[in-house]
């Protein structure tokens, strides 16, 4: 049915899911204190004693983006015997995925360092540079979906083909993720966009991830 084998899908399986794990923590959980657009006294000083959070987040979202590049190496090698150079197209749309989020963070790094040097000096033309790298460290995160979406919709359709997922779970994410692809670039120019319509993407690489590892757990070769 399938030409993969046991440890690869295994591994695209753990791929998929610390992904969607480790953007979710790093992503969601820990940037609470960095969200907001407007830059106050109070938000640099939220910022500044939220310093050790942010580390945590950055490290986990570096994590992310070397996982991505592996998710990118593992579906490439899974899928790539349909189509070689669709294959590759979308293996070198995930690095560039994985790319723009490692610089996303190095706008959340300077923006700590900002809120320090607020700390000490209370300069306020601090709170335009703070505004300015949060503003391109959403950017950077919101354009990063753009690569992510057209790559996941080719590698999808390979999985499709090479029957490693089956065609329902398939067809889930091709077509939830040009609902990402379309929505989050619009939202990054001030497009109002309802969240509504990212939502049924949010659980699929959970649940593929786990179900690509059940599938193949006692599977023989």
């Amino acid at each position: 049915m399938t030409k993969i084998n046991n440890r690869l899908a295994k591994f695209l399986g753990i791929t998929l899911f610390l992904q969607a794990v480790t953007s979710l923590i790093g992503g969601s959980i820990f940037l609470g204190p960095f969200k907001k657009i407007e830059m106050t006294g109070e938000a640099m000083i939220s910022i500044s004693n939220s310093a050790n959070i942010a580390y945590i987040s950055i490290f986990l979202q570096m994590i992310t983006a070397m996982v991505i590049i592996m998710l990118g190496v593992a579906m490439y090698q899974a899928a790539s015997h349909i189509n070689k150079s669709i294959a590759l197209i979308a293996l070198s749309l995930y690095i560039f995925e994985a790319a723009l989020l490692a610089v996303s963070q190095i706008f959340v790094f300077g923006l700590v360092e900002t809120s320090h040097l607020f700390l000490t000096s209370s300069n306020v033309n601090l709170l335009h540079i703070g505004e300015i790298l949060l503003s391109c460290k959403e950017f950077a995160g919101q354009m990063a979906i753009i690569p992510f979406g057209v790559g996941a919709v080719l590698f999808y359709f390979l999985l499709l083909k090479a029957e490693i997922i089956p065609k329902w779970l398939a067809l889930w994410g091709i077509i939830t993720v040009p609902f990402i692809l379309i929505s989050v670039p619009l939202i990054a120019f001030g497009v109002a966009i309802p969240f509504i319509l990212l939502v049924p993407y949010v659980p699929f690489e959970f649940f593929t991830g786990i179900y690509i590892l059940v599938k193949y757990r006692n599977r023989k070769e």
